[in-house]
């Protein structure tokens, strides 16, 4: 790829004005290192477009040139998928956070999103049309329509609502040329050839810059409940949630959490102790139009449980929730983790919460293992410090082990740059050869973000 040159830096000031074009290493730092801090860049430029006008003249002058774009969201990706590792020109999307008034949709229960809206910002625009928004997790306040897109983000609620895929019905993006393709119309039935949203979601950049989305919104329920239940024993959780997930219509969340992360989250954010002391947590949530908890009661006394604990109101709930969503900020504080999302057979996360543990200490004495993910979809999030950022031999070794128990390197967060070289383990040579023709079909040059997944 090119490196950009003075005449570029300033083609790009005129199309978005030189407020927006940022040079200054001391300012676009905060743009070339991952949430995690493990991996670290650097770029020439962060272009801030304020319009899909404005993405696309920016996508075609660096097409002109041959220079080389990352496009970038909230940058709370986990393998470095939206960071310039190789110089790149960091195309940020933050400005593009409109949510029109005017474009939801409450008899159709949809709306469109620009490609930096926050994700907390489309479910509070769905609520206050009597919707809500089915994709949430813990860095709501901050990742983007955009990056949940790139990524397929999935979240808390995938059990019953499904990943980010399962709500776009259409997007507007700047292809690699700089021409715009728009479709967001809202149509749940368009059978007219290829489905353009499914291709670039989970993407992670490499085709096309999301600009807009048309995304589907899902009832609205204000009457929840929480309860964090406590287990001796990894086994004892996943039937207990394979019970209520049977039991219960209600269900929107069940998370897998452990002691030792609990004791971390308490040291590093001085929580109070859980009202529940266990081994195993999971932490349930139930939604509905009228009140759950009876039903979730019900269901919790059916099942084998060591404790129970149960929050109605919004700000005790929240206090049970801090116990798992903390984890990722607690663990941060610890130093810059590995960290493995990836996905088991339900009849292997078991196992495998055992196994893990020991195959990393048995890799590095020194490290602490930490873990946390998704009970009901098998998504476990595996967190390793005390282990140099670039010592790749945990990676491998639990990467390895996820294929031979059938699982999926990746859950949500995508492949970006800290994955890449384990792909094959899970995708064919035929499908790795589809997935470069189809790259090349559509960024003939490589320049959408050309240092990640393939």
């Amino acid at each position: 790829m090119a490196i950009p040159s003075q005449r570029l830096i300033d083609e790009l000031r005129s199309i978005v004005g030189p407020s927006h074009v940022l040079t200054d290493p001391a300012v676009t730092e905060s743009y070339a290192i991952d949430w995690t801090g493990r991996f670290r860049g650097a770029t020439p430029a962060v272009v801030r477009p304020g319009s899909t006008a404005e993405v696309a003249a920016v996508v075609r002058v660096c097409a002109g040139q041959g220079v080389a774009i990352v496009p970038q969201g909230g940058n709370t990706g986990l393998v470095a998928g939206g960071v310039p590792l190789a110089g790149e020109v960091v195309l940020s999307l933050r400005r593009l956070d409109t949510i029109d008034a005017a474009s939801v949709d409450v008899a159709a229960g949809q709306l469109t999103a620009g490609a930096g809206a926050t994700i907390a910002s489309v479910a509070a625009a769905a609520r206050a049309a009597g919707w809500d928004y089915g994709v949430d997790w813990a860095a709501r306040d901050t990742a983007t329509v955009g990056g949940s897109i790139a990524t397929n983000a999935g979240g808390v609620r995938v059990l019953r609502y499904g990943d980010t895929r399962a709500q776009v019905l259409g997007v507007e993006a700047v292809l690699a040329d700089g021409s715009v393709v728009s479709h967001l119309g809202g149509l749940l039935k368009d059978n007219t050839g290829y489905h353009l949203p499914s291709l670039v979601c989970g993407s992670e950049g490499t085709l096309a810059v999301v600009t807009g989305a048309r995304l589907a919104l899902v009832p609205r329920r204000d009457e929840r409940v929480v309860s964090l239940l406590g287990f001796r024993h990894v086994q004892q959780a996943l039937e207990a949630c394979a019970s209520l997930r049977r039991c219960l219509p209600s269900l929107e969340a069940a998370e897998l959490f452990f002691a030792d992360g609990v004791a971390l989250v308490r040291e590093q954010l001085a929580l109070p102790p859980p009202p529940v002391v266990a081994s195993v947590y999971l932490l349930v949530e139930c939604a509905d139009h009228v009140d759950p908890a009876p039903a979730l009661a019900h269901a919790v006394d059916s099942i084998d449980v060591d404790g129970a604990a149960v929050a109605v109101d919004p700000a005790q709930r929240k206090a049970l929730w801090r116990y798992r969503e903390d984890h990722t900020e607690a663990i941060n504080a610890v130093g810059p983790p590995h960290k493995l999302d990836v996905t088991l057979p339900q009849d292997e996360l078991a196992a495998f919460c055992s196994d893990v543990r020991a195959l990393i200490t048995s890799v590095a004495p020194s490290s602490q293992v930490w873990l946390f993910g998704q009970a009901a979809d098998g998504n476990l999030h595996v967190n390793v410090t005390g282990v140099e950022p670039g010592d790749e031999r945990i990676d491998d070794a639990v990467l390895q082990l996820v294929v031979d128990r059938g699982g999926s390197i990746s859950a949500e967060h995508g492949i970006g740059t800290a994955k890449k070289r384990w792909l094959p383990l899970n995708r064919s040579e035929a499908e790795l050869t589809a997935m470069r023709a189809i790259k090349h079909a559509l960024d003939p040059q490589g320049i959408l973000n050309p240092n990640v997944l393939l």
